[in-house]
C-alpha cells in the first residue's frame, strides 16, 4: 500500500483528497505547510508527496527544491491556472508531474498512480533478477537501479522525470523524436500535451550531460522535428 503525503493550506481541500485517495487504496498524512511537511518526513518517507505551491511560508517550490536536494521522493505539483512560470519551475527543480487547480479527483488519481508506477516498479526491480545497463559514449545508464554514472563512474543524480526522458532517448538512439512522442512515452497517452515541460527536462539533462562543451552535443534540436540522442547505445 502507497504512503502519501499531501501538503495544502486548505483544510478543505485536504479532507476531500485525503479521503479520496484512502478510498483507492493509498495510506494518507496531511501537513499545511513546510513545518508541517518536514515533520511528517521524520516519521515516515512517503512514496509521493502532492505538494501545493502557494503556501505559507517558504512556497512549494522553495519545498520541493529542497526535497530534491534530500530524498528521492516523487513529487506532484499543484499550481493555480494559467500560472505556467510556476509549472515550468517546478519541473526544472525536479518535480515529477504537476496538476492545474481547479481539478477532478480522478485526474489527481491517475497521475499518482503514474507517478508510482514509474517510481515504484525502477524500485521493486532493484531487489532481484537482471539489471540491463546502457552505455553510451562512456556513460552507464542503470536501468532497474535507475542511476546514471559519468565516464569517470561519479553518480549523477537524477530527477525521476530526467530519468524517464534519458532512458526514451537511450531506447531510442538516432532517432528524431518529436515533443509529443517524447511525452507519449515518458508519461502515457493521456498525459496533458505541454511541450514545454519536454524542452526543460532536455535542458537540463544537456546540463548534466553535455560537460565537454567542446564534443558534439549528445542531445540534438531538430528543427521542427523533435530531438535526436547522437551517441551509440549499447546494452549490457
Amino acid at each position: 500500500m502507497s504512503h502519501l503525503l499531501l501538503v495544502d493550506d486548505d483544510l478543505e481541500v485536504l479532507a476531500l483528497l485525503k479521503k479520496f485517495l484512502e478510498q483507492h487504496g493509498y495510506t494518507v498524512e496531511v501537513a499545511i505547510d513546510g513545518p508541517g511537511m518536514w515533520r511528517a518526513l521524520e516519521r515516515r518517507l512517503p512514496d509521493l508527496i502532492i505538494l501545493d505551491v502557494m503556501l505559507p511560508g517558504d512556497s512549494g517550490l522553495v519545498l520541493c527544491q529542497r526535497l530534491r536536494a534530500e530524498h528521492a521522493v516523487a513529487v506532484i505539483m499543484l499550481t493555480a491556472m494559467g500560472e505556467l512560470s510556476d509549472r515550468v519551475v517546478g519541473l526544472e527543480l525536479g518535480a515529477d508531474d504537476y496538476l492545474t487547480k481547479p481539478f477532478d479527483g480522478r485526474e489527481l488519481l491517475a497521475r499518482v498512480r503514474a507517478v508510482l508506477r514509474r517510481t515504484g516498479d525502477g524500485r521493486q526491480a532493484t531487489d532481484s533478477g537482471p539489471r540491463p545497463i546502457l552505455e553510451f559514449t562512456q556513460w552507464q545508464l542503470d536501468v532497474m537501479r535507475r542511476e546514471l554514472r559519468s565516464p569517470d563512474k561519479v553518480m549523477i543524480p537524477l530527477s525521476n522525470g530526467e530519468f524517464e526522458l534519458l532512458l526514451v532517448f537511450a531506447e531510442h538512439p538516432r532517432r528524431i523524436l518529436s515533443r509529443q512522442q517524447l511525452l507519449d512515452m515518458v508519461r502515457g497517452e493521456s498525459h496533458e500535451a505541454f511541450d514545454r515541460s519536454v524542452d526543460v527536462q532536455v535542458s537540463r539533462l544537456r546540463r548534466k550531460l553535455e560537460t565537454d562543451t567542446s564534443g558534439p552535443p549528445m542531445i540534438r534540436t531538430i528543427r521542427n522535428g523533435g530531438y535526436l540522442f547522437t551517441p551509440h547505445v549499447v546494452r549490457r
